[in-house]
């Protein structure tokens, strides 16, 4: 009987192990919002990395989180680095990309509590007064975050911040 059981145990992690290595080697994760106000104002938000203080949903996760930044205040080479509890972990992030009013292209590195290199993008669209901005993470997806994927939703918990920190830069961006 014991045996019957472990062999069982082992079908089904080797099945799981096999499923896991078949998902996508890339990940994208994407949220949008309708916000009225012109996209100078919005990317303004954007672009300035100690704006971010006001909006973005991971600086509620950790109040205490020490943050730096870089000789850059904003735009293109503008870094900030942060290191915080279980919540928001540490990481580093680098505007590589600013081309007012449209797109901002953020290098994401996390380092804890796990390793990924990530970019992340914000771009603005305007037309009728009302302003899309769409927000997206992707990059490589190795055999860990696919084993992850098995079992966790990444991209509705991701997506659900991603989602506040737009309602947060839309009130923002339209006061």
């Amino acid at each position: 009987m014991l045996k019957i059981i472990a062999i069982a145990v082992a079908v089904i992690l080797a099945g799981i192990l096999i499923y896991a290595a078949t998902r996508p080697e890339t990940f994208r994760i994407e949220r949008s919002a309708s916000v009225k106000a012109p996209p100078e104002k919005i990317f303004a938000q954007v672009s300035d990395l100690k704006a971010w203080a006001a909006w973005s949903p991971w600086e509620k996760k950790d109040p205490a989180m020490k943050r730096s930044y870089g000789a850059v205040a904003s735009g293109k080479g503008a870094t900030y680095a942060w290191n915080g509890n279980k919540d928001v972990g540490k990481g580093r992030m680098e505007i590589i990309e600013a081309a007012a009013p449209s797109k901002i292209v953020i290098k994401l590195d996390f380092f804890e509590p796990f390793e990924a290199h990530n970019t992340a993008e914000f771009a603005m669209s305007e037309k009728d007064g009302m302003t899309t901005v769409t927000w997206a993470m992707y990059g490589p997806a190795n055999f860990i975050s696919k084993l992850m994927g098995v079992f966790f939703n990444m991209d509705k918990m991701i997506g659900a911040d991603f989602e506040a920190g737009l309602v947060n830069l839309k009130k923002i961006s339209e006061n």
